[in-house]
């Protein structure tokens, strides 16, 4: 016979206490932790939404080259001419694309937005006969840029890069949205002032930090390198 234990003043089987020292359960695959379900929460409130794609919307992307500088008028003009010929259901955007950019003003670091292709636009359009043809016709547009007779929309890549959407993760935020140098090793540049002024050279070493470049100037038919002020050269 199984011994089931005493039995109580009831008639009940008494059920004993289980040992001090017996270890609890463990937690099986299957087993759901309230401290694991507290950090899923977490993460998911933490989670950034989406970005959003340009290349995701209605059309496809296309380069139009314009007189430059008159890029922002050029715009003005498509959008107009665009609207006064009930196009908005086919060329639906029109963007000068802009990048941040370190420029040096009294000495001073400075931020600024500057063209990234200064003479170009891109426009989201679904292009057909009609559409090319307002496009092409534009006051202030020389043509579209592509190989062939028919123009090329830009691939996804591209398009992102161009309008700036930033890439996933911290370390790629922190690396896109760091403007670039309004001057880059082996460029040319003019010096504007001091005892080298009106000489030109090739920029050999950056130095950010202090505001200073190293540009290889032609002297008495030497190369010799001179250390400058960012504010003392200019592009050519």
């Amino acid at each position: 016979m199984t011994d089931v234990g005493s039995v109580g003043p009831e008639g009940d089987p008494e059920v004993s206490d289980p040992p001090l020292d017996s270890a609890p359960a463990e937690a099986g695959p299957d087993t759901i932790v309230a401290e694991d379900l507290l950090e899923e929460d977490l993460l998911e409130e933490d989670a950034a939404p989406p970005v959003e794609s340009p290349y995701d919307r209605p059309g496809q992307w296309f380069v139009v080259h314009t007189q430059s500088g008159y890029e922002k008028k050029v715009k003005q003009n498509l959008e107009a001419r665009t609207q006064s010929m009930n196009m908005e259901g086919r060329i639906h955007e029109v963007v000068i694309p802009m990048e941040d950019v370190i420029d040096f003003k009294g000495g001073k670091k400075v931020v600024v937005q500057k063209k990234m292709f200064p003479g170009y636009l891109l426009v989201r359009c679904e292009l057909d006969d009609d559409s090319w043809y307002v496009i092409r016709n534009t006051p202030g547009v020389t043509g579209f840029v592509g190989q062939g007779t028919k123009p090329s929309p830009l691939p996804r890549r591209d398009v992102e890069v161009f309008l700036s959407v930033k890439p996933e993760g911290e370390e790629a935020l922190v690396k896109k949205g760091r403007p670039r140098l309004e001057y880059e090793q082996g460029e040319t540049v003019r010096v504007r002032e001091g005892p080298f002024a009106d000489f030109s050279g090739e920029i050999i070493e950056i130095n950010a930090d202090q505001l200073k470049v190293k540009v290889l100037v032609n002297i008495f038919g030497r190369e010799t390198p001179v250390e400058l002020e960012f504010s003392q050269v200019a592009k050519l």
